[in-house]
């Protein structure tokens, strides 16, 4: 029987279950699932330890040392976890700094859940698997034509957009998920990058998000820089943006003399692995081809710098 009472630990999860029509069998969320916004007022389920709030150096500093303590960066609700006891809990194990991890999430069901329960934990490095944890997710709910029929939707505005990016000019883009330090965008960003109409030669298409060096971003000489920080809304990016612009070597990027620097709503999209996926490749062509894809972009999903 599937799943009647289904948690998601993970905010591309909740998109996930929530596109395979199963809202209401969510029964709990973790601190930030937004989207959709109904989901807000289910029971919240993690807890980060540090303040998510604060600036990029502050973030990475108490992250560099919870970690360094064997401890891990969030704590799970486990009473309002046992209270609601679901048959179905979808996780990850892709990063321990941007979720709960998937050991924590098995003991917890170890101490205060049935055998029955069932994990289900996402590990995308790139669309394909994106793709492919949407089937996972449709299997393990009964949803599994629901699940095809979401791919295979996602997958044709991706290819409508290759097909209106193909013959544009391919702009060198650089893509910052995190300003302090600097780390640039991996994992499917350069799959998204190019399917947009521009280049991408920051990371390999899969790989994970590389610490780099101001003198390798000014050496890659990016002509459109997109500021997308993991788990930053647009607000919290332009409040710590001087971050980046008090370098001294801001102002040799061919990016900021022409007036191409971007800040994006890393939280929304790019980072978060769901069908908005779709809606993050169309961010990009809007940014790096405003002449020939103007619209495609959601309102507010980024402001020109």
């Amino acid at each position: 029987m599937p799943p009647e009472r289904i948690v998601s630990l993970l905010p591309a999860a909740t998109e996930i279950l929530c596109a395979l029509g199963l809202r209401d069998r969510l029964v709990g969320v973790s601190h930030e699932c937004d989207y959709p916004t109904d989901v807000t007022g289910l029971p919240i389920l993690t807890e980060p330890k540090l303040d998510p709030h604060a600036a990029s150096a502050d973030i990475d500093t108490h992250v560099r040392e919870i970690v360094q303590e064997g401890l891990s960066i969030y704590r799970i609700h486990t009473e309002t976890l046992r209270q609601l006891q679901p048959q179905l809990i979808v996780t990850q194990d892709q990063c321990a700094v941007c979720a709960v991890s998937l050991p924590q999430v098995e003991e917890a069901v170890r101490c205060f859940l049935t055998s029955e329960t069932q994990v289900v934990s996402l590990s995308p490095e790139r669309l394909s698997d994106i793709w492919e944890d949407l089937r996972r997710a449709g299997a393990a709910t009964g949803q599994s034509v629901a699940a095809e029929d979401l791919v295979r939707t996602l997958k044709r505005r991706l290819w409508k957009l290759e097909q209106q990016t193909r013959r544009l000019p391919r702009r060198r883009v650089a893509c910052i998920e995190w300003m302090a330090p600097l780390i640039a965008g991996g994992h499917w960003t350069a799959e998204l990058v190019e399917m947009a109409g521009g280049a991408y030669g920051l990371t390999a298409i899969g790989s994970r998000s590389p610490v780099m060096t101001w003198e390798a971003l000014v050496v890659y000489q990016p002509e459109v820089l997109v500021i997308m920080p993991c788990g930053f809304k647009l607000a919290q990016t332009q409040a710590d943006f001087a971050t980046l612009t008090a370098h001294p070597q801001w102002q040799q990027l061919p990016a900021v003399q022409a007036n191409r620097v971007y800040l994006a709503d890393g939280n929304a999209y790019f980072n978060r692995p769901g069908p908005r996926i779709v809606e993050s490749a169309e961010i990009l062509a809007e940014i790096i081809h405003p002449e020939a894809c103007a619209g495609l972009a959601p309102a507010g999903a980024y402001l020109r710098i």
